[in-house]
């Protein structure tokens, strides 16, 4: 029965589904592109919100000079934390590529 009860509660938690805010880990400017990453735990369904981390990407890209972001490639999982041979955490990275040039409304024109 003690057996029964913890399998149970193991594939009840495997199903849940956990948000997680993905922040900027790294940025290269001269390619434009904007990594985020967020980290999940062993039998967690972590999510990230597609739109929120779009804005993070595009603020992110702004302040290199460019307009906008686009996710390209799929989520990249990287193992944080092993014991044994189990993997315990894993850091999600998601990959934005900078697109156009930001328009800078206070710049002084040089043609007036």
């Amino acid at each position: 029965m003690k057996r029964v009860f913890v399998v149970g509660t193991i594939l009840l938690l495997a199903g849940c589904s956990i948000s997680r805010q993905a922040e900027v880990s790294s940025l290269d400017a001269p390619n434009g592109i904007v990594r985020l990453d967020y980290g999940q735990a062993i039998l967690q369904n972590a999510q990230s919100d597609e739109y929120v981390n779009n804005g993070t990407a595009a603020k992110a890209c702004q302040t290199m000079g460019y307009a906008t972001a686009s996710a390209y490639g799929q989520p990249i999982k990287t193992c944080t934390l092993i014991s044994g041979s189990v993997c315990l955490n894993e850091t999600v990275t998601i990959q934005y590529k900078c697109m156009g040039y930001a328009v800078n409304p206070n710049a002084k024109n040089p043609w007036y």
